[in-house]
């Protein structure tokens, strides 16, 4: 199963694109993983959140297939403990072809994003910069890998 996290926009801050980098390279010694960056849009002032929503929404769909498993990371998904998170991804493993995890731009997702997804997740009942989640979510599925192979870097 290939596992793919969609993020609208680039990640400014060097030294959180520099840990990000870190932890895809791990994940990569135990599942195939890629992150695909989808540009910032363009002129957004003339845009209505609404608006905004809509185009990245396009944009994001262009890199989804039909027979992908969508999860949004969004505020109103379902919170999972780190080891819940492990033994729901090996099981996605074994049911899924193509796992989509997606983080929104600033306004959150269009609705026709929402219709799409097959499930959303949240990383906390708090607010973080969606820089900040980028780093946090490839932490979390890093140290999924590792719980699923037994390995010590997860302690309980």
């Amino acid at each position: 199963m290939k596992t793919v996290l969609v993020v609208v926009g680039k990640t400014d801050n060097k030294h959180i694109s520099a840990c990000i980098s870190d932890y895809v390279e791990r994940i990569g010694h135990y599942i195939p993983f890629e992150i695909v960056l989808l540009p910032n849009l363009k002129n957004t002032k003339k845009l209505t959140e609404e608006q905004q929503k809509e185009a990245e929404g396009k944009l994001i769909l262009q890199h989804t297939q039909p027979s992908d498993y969508i999860v949004l990371l969004d505020e109103h998904g379902k919170e999972l403990r780190s080891i819940d998170f492990a033994k729901w991804l090996q099981n996605k493993q074994i049911t899924a072809k193509r796992l989509i995890f997606v983080i929104g731009g600033p306004y959150g997702f269009s609705n026709i994003v929402y219709e799409h997804a097959n499930e959303k997740l949240s990383l906390s009942q708090m607010t973080f910069s969606h820089q900040m989640v980028r780093l946090f979510f490839v932490e979390q599925v890093y140290r999924a890998c590792t719980i699923i192979k037994g390995e010590p870097y997860h302690h309980e």
